[in-house]
C-alpha cells in the first residue's frame, strides 16, 4: 500500500512517573533521517526507538519529541555531588582569571545538565510506559500515512485518466492531422507556380511525414502510464521508482512537443506536461 511521508501522531502516557507525551512528526525525504529528543533519564531507549523506526519506516523524516511533567510524580530531587563539585571547581579556575569575576550562583549549578536528579520510585515503569506511548504514537503515524497516501492514489488515478484520454484523442486525430498536412503542403507549392517533380515532391512529404509521426510516442506514453499505474498499486516503497517512471515520461512529452507541427498535437504536449508535473509534485511526498 502507498504511504504519505507527511503525517502527525501523539501519545500520552499518565502514571506515578507523572506524565509521558509524545509528538512524532514525519516529512518528504529521499531517505530515512530520524531525530529524537529525549529526557536524560530515558536516554538509554534511544537505541531501541530507532531500530523500532527503521522496522517500520523506509524513508521519510521523522523528528520525535517525547516531554515528561513530573510534577505531582512519585519522585524526590538528587543532587549528583561529584558534578557538581566538579563544576563549581571549573567555575572557580575560571573566575581566578578575570578581574572583579561574579560569585558563583547555586541556582545556575543547579541547572546545569547532570547536576539536578529526579530519583524515581519506579524507573523501570517509566521506561516501559514511554516505549508503550512510543508504540501507540508510531501506529497512529502509519494509519496517517496510509489514509494520506491512499488519497494521493485516488488524486494520481486521476491524473493518469487525464493523461491516457490526451493519448487518446491525439492518437485518434494524428492520421487526419497528417493527410491536412500533406494537403497544406501540396497547396502552398501550387500557389508558387513552379514546376516541382511531383514524384520527388510526394518522397519529401513522406519522409517528413515519418520524422513528424508521433505514434511511437504516443505508445511509449501509454506504456509508461500503465507501468505507473502498476507500480502505484503494488506494495512498498515506491516513490523512486515513481520519480524515474516519471521523468521517462515527461522525455515522450517533449518529444512530443518537438515533432508538433499541429496546433493540436502542441496542446496535447502542454496538457501532458502540466498533468507530469501534477504527478510529480505529489510523488515527492510519498515513501
Amino acid at each position: 500500500m502507498v504511504q504519505s511521508m507527511t503525517a502527525f501522531a501523539s501519545a500520552t502516557r499518565t502514571g506515578s512517573f507523572g506524565t509521558l507525551s509524545w509528538d512524532l512528526r514525519s516529512l518528504n525525504h529521499r531517505y530515512l533521517e530520524v531525530q529524537l529528543r529525549l529526557p536524560e533519564v530515558l536516554r538509554s531507549i534511544e537505541a531501541l526507538l530507532r531500530e523500532s523506526l527503521r522496522q517500520n519506516l523506509l524513508r521519510g523524516k521523522v523528528d520525535g519529541s517525547l516531554r515528561l511533567d513530573e510534577s505531582g510524580a512519585d519522585s524526590s530531587l538528587q543532587i549528583d555531588g561529584k558534578r557538581a563539585d566538579e563544576l563549581i571547581a571549573v567555575a572557580r579556575e575560571i573566575a581566578g582569571r578575570c578581574q572583579q569575576a561574579a560569585p558563583i550562583d547555586p541556582l545556575q549549578v543547579l541547572a546545569w545538565p547532570g547536576v539536578l536528579k529526579t530519583r524515581s520510585q519506579h524507573p523501570r515503569i517509566l521506561t516501559e510506559a514511554a516505549l508503550a506511548a512510543f508504540e501507540q504514537a508510531l501506529a497512529e503515524l502509519q494509519e496517517t500515512r496510509a489514509r494520506e497516501g491512499a488519497a494521493l492514489v485516488r488524486l494520481l488515478d486521476e491524473r493518469l485518466d487525464a493523461i491516457e484520454t490526451e493519448v487518446a484523442k491525439l492518437r485518434e486525430c494524428l492520421p487526419q492531422m497528417l493527410y491536412d498536412w500533406r494537403q497544406k503542403a501540396r497547396e502552398r507549392l501550387n500557389e508558387l507556380q513552379i514546376s516541382i517533380d511531383h514524384e520527388r515532391l510526394e518522397q519529401e512529404l513522406a519522409l517528413l511525414a515519418v520524422k513528424s509521426d508521433a505514434s511511437e510516442e504516443l505508445d511509449r506514453l501509454s506504456i509508461h502510464t500503465q507501468e505507473i499505474r502498476r507500480v502505484l498499486h503494488g506494495t512498498g516503497a515506491v516513490g523512486r521508482k515513481l520519480d524515474f517512471l516519471l521523468q521517462e515520461l515527461n522525455r515522450e512529452a517533449n518529444t512530443l512537443a518537438a515533432k508538433a507541427f499541429d496546433p493540436r498535437s502542441s496542446q496535447t504536449a502542454v496538457n501532458l506536461k502540466v498533468l507530469i508535473e501534477q504527478i510529480r509534485e505529489q510523488v515527492q511526498n510519498i515513501e
